[in-house]
Formats: C-alpha cells, structure tokens, sequence
C-alpha cells in the first residue's frame, strides 16, 4: 500500500502556482504532503513569500482525482515514485535547489555508484563517435554509472556504449512514462533496464514531450553528476543549456574541442572560451580528472619514456607547491595563499600548464600533475 504521502505529493504539485521551490516551503512549513494540503490555504501567511494567490489551487478535488489516477498508473506499470523531501531521490540531485520534488522511475539506481553525465548534439559526427567510444573502452575497469537524456546522436550512443560495456546507465526523459520519445529508441530503454539501469522522469505519466521540457529535463542530466562531458554541440545547442545548469550546481564541466569550422564542435568551442569548460586534451587525462581508475591504454608507447627534469623558477615553483599541497585550488585561494595578484599568478600558471606541470578546469581551479 503505497503512503498517503505520495498521494498528496502528487496532488499539491499539480497545483497551479506549486512548483519545486514553492512545494518545498510548503512541506518544510507544514512537516509533510498531507498537512500542507490541508492547511496551506489558511495558514498561508505562516510562509514567507507565498501569498493568498498561491496557495488558491490548493483543496481542488480534482488534483486528488488526478493522483489517484497517477498512483494506479505507476503501480500497473512497476513505476517507483521518488520524493525529495523523503530523501528518495539522487543525494547529488537534493543539492540542488530548484530538483525535482517528485521523481517517476523504472528499473534501478545505485546510488552509492560514482556518475557521469554525457551530452551532445543529435548531428552526432564520426568525430564525437569515436570519442564516445574510446571514453569507454579506456574506462572498462573503472565502476560508474552514465547519464544522458535517451536522444538520439550522442545520447543514443553514449547509453549503448554503457550497455556493451557492462556500465548502469540512466536515461532522462523529457515526458512521462505514457510515451517514449523518440519511438525509435524504445528497444533501446527497455534494453537500459534490462541491464540494470534506469529511467526517469518529474514529469507525470500524461505529460507530452513538448519543446519546453527538455531544456528542464537538461538540469537534471547535469544535476545526478559531479561532472559533465560535451561531446559536440552547435551554438544554442541543448547541450549547452545542461552545461549551464552544470555551472550553476558547482559541477566540473568537459567539453571535446574541434575545428572553428564544423558546426558541430562550436558550442563545445565556445564553452572552452569562456572558462565554461575544461577542454579535453586526452581520454586518459579526462578519466583521471574524473577520479576513475587508471584507464587501460588503447595503444602500447612505440617509444621507450624518459622523463625531462625541467628546471622551474622560483615564483613557478612556488605556485606549483602550493597547487599541489592543496589540490583543486581556486585561482582567488591561490593568490591569498601566496600572496601575489591574481594578474600575475595567471601568467605565471600558463607557463607551468604549457610545461605540463598543472592542469585548469572550470572555475579558475588547477590541479597539480
């Protein structure tokens, strides 16, 4: 017998004027679902920033007639319901302050799994394709789980590389569980779950894939993960929408760099540019910022490697000490510590990035290497 609580969950979020924030102070106002169904419309005034006019929708019978519609849909179609405030969904995606309150899932999530969240354009080119591919076969030995969005191109590909080589992938969708868009990839989301991953949605089960959901399914794609991959996007692709969202949440943002002249590659381009992601150089470097383990070389050293002692100055040195005995330092942390002007730290940092001494990512933070 599923909770009451779900039940009202589901009706006060299909109030009109309830969306995610305003649920929340509902429920931390009232303790849970049910109390703020039936109070919320006359203590209204108890909640900062809700008004008369917010709370109005709330009672209307026929949001009870809806959830208990949803509940028996979800049942005959072995659907999870997930609730936020009962800390069901993803811990990662909790943090983020406009997630999901409700989530709809099939299949299984394994939380306790580190994430990575691959996007990309739908025009995928043999370019991102192989990129795709060789992510995955050099991180085989590594344990993660994949998130994408179920589109076609990069999406499609990045959930049948999990599936080949034996990874959990997770499948965001932009409408509720009557549908599947697009239908050409229904073998392929029955294929996810079999393999022991997921499905899932915030959208209840009639909802449509209309255009406007799936720029708000993208922040969910960026939100399960502490990273994000671009793999190609155009300008105003979606794609970059989700590595905003990944910008926003504090999350570490990858985008593959390409030519300024394949269309494909210029939202990727444009990101790198304005420090909106760290471009990728190499898969084995890429994996290693992830914290995956150590990637399996695709191709053996045809030459034996001896290490060059390089010689650094005193300042050069003095930065990659500090960036070394405190990993992942903002560029502001940095100039504190050492007490030098960010103007000429930077310069100083290009130096040691071009010598292969540090690496920078999104956020003015630099690793040592």
């Amino acid at each position: 017998m599923i909770s009451e609580e779900y039940f009202y969950s589901i009706a006060l979020r299909e109030c009109s004027h309830i969306g995610n924030i305003h649920f929340h102070k509902l429920v931390r106002t009232f303790g849970n679902a049910q109390e703020a169904w039936k109070r919320a419309k006359k203590e209204y005034k108890k909640i900062e920033g809700i008004g008369q006019k917010t709370v109005s929708d709330i009672g209307n019978s026929n949001h009870l007639k809806f959830a208990e519609e949803e509940l028996n849909f979800c049942e005959k179609n072995n659907i999870q319901i997930r609730l936020k405030h009962l800390s069901e969904t993803p811990f990662l995606l909790n943090e983020c302050n406009d997630a999901p309150v409700i989530l709809y899932q099939k299949g299984n999530i394994d939380d306790s799994i580190s994430k990575v969240s691959i996007v990309g354009t739908r025009n995928m080119t043999s370019y991102g394709r192989q990129f795709i591919e060789d992510f995955f076969e050099s991180s085989q030995s590594s344990t993660y789980t994949s998130v994408s969005g179920l589109a076609l191109g990069v999406d499609k590909e990045v959930h049948e590389q999990s599936i080949r080589y034996h990874k959990p992938t997770v499948g965001v969708l932009a409408h509720g569980f009557q549908y599947l868009y697009p239908a050409k990839n229904r073998k392929l989301s029955e294929k996810i779950i079999q393999e022991g991953g997921a499905l899932i949605t915030e959208f209840s089960s009639s909802k449509k894939p209309d255009r406007e959901n799936f720029i708000q399914r993208n922040r969910i794609v960026a939100g399960m993960s502490p990273a994000t991959i671009v793999v190609e996007t155009g300008f105003g692709g979606g794609s970059v929408s989700t590595a905003t969202f990944a910008n926003d949440y504090n999350r570490d943002v990858f985008a593959l760099p390409g030519k300024i002249t394949d269309i494909c590659s210029q939202g990727c381009n444009q990101l790198i540019f304005h420090n909106k992601a760290t471009a990728i150089s190499t898969i084995k470097d890429l994996i290693s910022m992830l914290g995956f383990n150590s990637p399996k070389e695709k191709i053996e050293e045809l030459f034996p490697y001896s290490e060059t002692v390089i010689q650094l100055s005193d300042n050069q040195h003095l930065i990659h000490q500090s960036i070394k005995n405190q990993p992942q330092i903002s560029l502001d942390d940095l100039s504190q510590k050492i007490q030098l002007p960010t103007h000429k730290i930077l310069p100083i940092i290009l130096e040691l990035e071009l010598l292969g001494k540090v690496k920078s990512f999104s956020g003015r933070q630099f690793i040592a290497i």
